[in-house]
């Protein structure tokens, strides 16, 4: 067994994501510390990113999903959000670590804190199995609140809320695409439907 100082230590996860070698620095207490989990994986690979993108990475942990968009998006903005506070810190860490001043990280329960009058042309989000059908309603109001015109909300789920997310979906947006599903998670899809 590790000594208690080697377990306070930084864990260091390097890999290759949308064709970028990145590194990420984490800690125990944050959801997949030692390596960047399939769901975010399976999300990345099936996302359309434009290089001048405004993107909200929802629930954005240390980074990920936030920090390979930033790669693909030099002429764009990321912003990383996060109702832990160590996410939160290690998000920002990891952006500059990897050279991105374009993605920034900051506390907010779903959007709480990002500003009303920021418009997103991509939403991304790896949602926890356990977020609670009350709170994802009040996410999926607040990003299509925020969403620009034909903006994409682009999210991976356990395979069990494939159903509540199309239907969620279809109420809050009027739209719904399964991008793909897997042996374990689905990757759901909504367009803000431009009026």
């Amino acid at each position: 067994m590790a000594s208690i100082a080697d377990l306070k230590k930084d864990l260091t996860i390097e890999t290759e994501l949308l064709g970028t070698p990145l590194t990420f620095k984490t800690t125990w207490g944050i959801f997949s510390p030692r390596e960047i989990d399939d769901g975010t994986q399976l999300l990345l690979r099936h996302l359309d990113i434009k290089t001048d993108d405004i993107v909200l990475d929802l629930g954005c942990g240390y980074g990920p999903l936030g920090i390979a968009i930033a790669a693909k998006a030099p002429h764009g903005q990321v912003h990383m959000v996060d109702k832990d506070f160590v996410a939160v810190d290690y998000a920002n860490k990891n952006a500059r670590l990897n050279g991105f001043d374009h993605a920034k990280a900051y506390l907010s329960n779903g959007l709480s804190a990002v500003p009303k009058e920021m418009q997103f042309t991509t939403v991304v989000s790896n949602i926890p199995a356990k977020v609670g059908k009350e709170m994802l309603s009040i996410m999926l109001n607040d990003i299509h609140a925020q969403m620009a015109p034909g903006g994409q909300l682009v999210v991976v789920t356990i395979n069990g809320l494939r159903d509540y997310m199309k239907r969620n979906f279809m109420e809050v947006f009027g739209y719904y695409d399964k991008v793909k599903q897997g042996k374990d998670y689905t990757i759901s899809r909504a367009v803000k439907v431009p009026r």
